[in-house]
């Protein structure tokens, strides 16, 4: 559920918010027991027993006398903190511990997703001192030697983001926006995706991204602006635009959105899947919640499968012609169930300079995709056609603009 572009609830949530009261996890028959915050250990404690629960990296240190307790069979610890004596204790109780590793610029077992002010903290020093900066070079610098430790890790890092994804959207309509990553602030293709991300955003629909630069940071950041009346993202167009780029300097870039951000703080919510495989490309700010990855395959595949209302395809080049048929491969075959909406924006890109819709069209003949996809000429025109796939029959033919 969203709130309405008014209302300020529901801002960090693309869900509907759980009970304040601590609750003892739940541990369904078909799945261990996850703890995720030291409420969430503390309630299980008091009920008795973390016997198969996985704990995932939290701050135990203070909770050493419970730890010494309470029954711990076959419980795992992912990155706890913790006395060395509860370690110990917990160990001979049949629990398994992944201790923290040290010197690390990221977590691995971290348990929710990252924030924007997590990624780019110490953007005052330099974005080079950031987290992400960080893991970038880290990624850089292990990648080429076949370290299986250092593969392990990134392994079990993007698990655990997609699991935290996947919790976050729960019941969530997420549309995915796709598009190059060097469409400049200030260009009339920036603002057209800035509103094609409010208007999705304000019609209830959860706005994912690759959670990068250029038409993914315009997608969120129109999804940023959606509780807000319609003059404050124009004027936040234009204060960004005097920073058109990252390239010459990723901190003025990133500064210029967390001032954006500080002048208008209660933004609405929307969800990036940027990678450290193109970590030249830093992060954008306005998306709430961040799920980045070291894999980008990974990232690529999850953010299309999650993309359960649709995907619209802004003018790209080789990048999001990949994602076109990536994500027509699945619709065609049914790879995730019904076949899901495309709406390709910008008739003449796609069937003049790169012709993806033709090929598009002929795939999608006589299979259940064909009444879902559809070619309009201005991204303004997107949201309406991506609203009557939604309510169309899978099967059929397909649609453009003059339909």
């Amino acid at each position: 559920m969203q709130p309405s572009p008014q209302s300020p609830a529901g801002r960090d949530k693309v869900h509907r918010p759980v009970s304040a009261e601590p609750k003892a996890p739940s541990r369904p028959s078909a799945a261990p027991c996850e703890i995720a915050s030291v409420e969430e250990f503390d309630a299980a404690v008091a009920a008795g027993s973390l016997g198969g629960c996985r704990v995932q990296s939290l701050d135990l240190t203070e909770r050493g006398a419970a730890l010494l307790a309470v029954e711990c069979d076959q419980a795992v610890f992912l990155g706890c903190r913790m006395p060395e004596d509860a370690a110990a204790r917990v160990r001979a109780s049949g629990a398994l511990v992944f201790p923290p590793i040290p010197e690390l610029p990221f977590d691995p077992y971290r348990s929710s997703l990252y924030r924007p002010e997590e990624l780019f903290e110490g953007l005052a020093v330099s974005y080079e001192s950031t987290p992400d900066a960080l893991s970038y070079a880290w990624y850089e610098r292990t990648r080429p030697d076949g370290d299986v430790f250092a593969s392990m890790l990134r392994s079990i890092h993007d698990d655990s983001v997609s699991d935290a994804l996947d919790e976050l959207l729960v019941g969530a309509h997420v549309v995915g926006v796709m598009g190059g990553h060097a469409l400049e602030r200030g260009s009339r293709g920036y603002a057209g995706a800035a509103r094609l991300g409010r208007a999705l955003s304000r019609a209830g629909l959860t706005v994912a991204t690759g959670g990068g630069p250029g038409a993914m940071e315009a997608a969120n950041l129109g999804a940023y602006a959606a509780p807000y009346g319609d003059a404050m993202l124009d004027e936040a167009l234009e204060l960004l635009a005097k920073v058109p780029s990252f390239v010459d300097s990723v901190g003025d870039w990133a500064a210029a959105a967390f001032a954006v951000r500080e002048r208008w703080p209660a933004g609405g919510a929307s969800v990036a899947l940027p990678t450290w495989f193109y970590g030249h490309e830093p992060p954008n700010a306005f998306a709430a919640h961040i799920a980045k990855y070291f894999a980008n395959a990974i990232r690529e595949d999850g953010l299309l499968a999650r993309s359960n209302a649709g995907v619209v395809f802004l003018p790209g080049a080789a990048g999001t012609v990949q994602e076109i048929f990536d994500n027509a491969t699945s619709n065609y075959y049914g790879s995730h169930g019904e076949a899901t909406p495309m709406v390709l924006v910008d008739r003449d890109h796609w069937t003049r300079r790169l012709p993806a819709w033709p090929l598009l069209e002929a795939l999608a003949e006589g299979r259940a995709m064909a009444g879902r996809i559809a070619l309009v000429d201005s991204v303004d025109e997107a949201p309406e056609a991506l609203a009557r796939l939604r309510a169309a029959a899978p099967a059929g033919r397909s649609r453009s603009a003059d339909d």
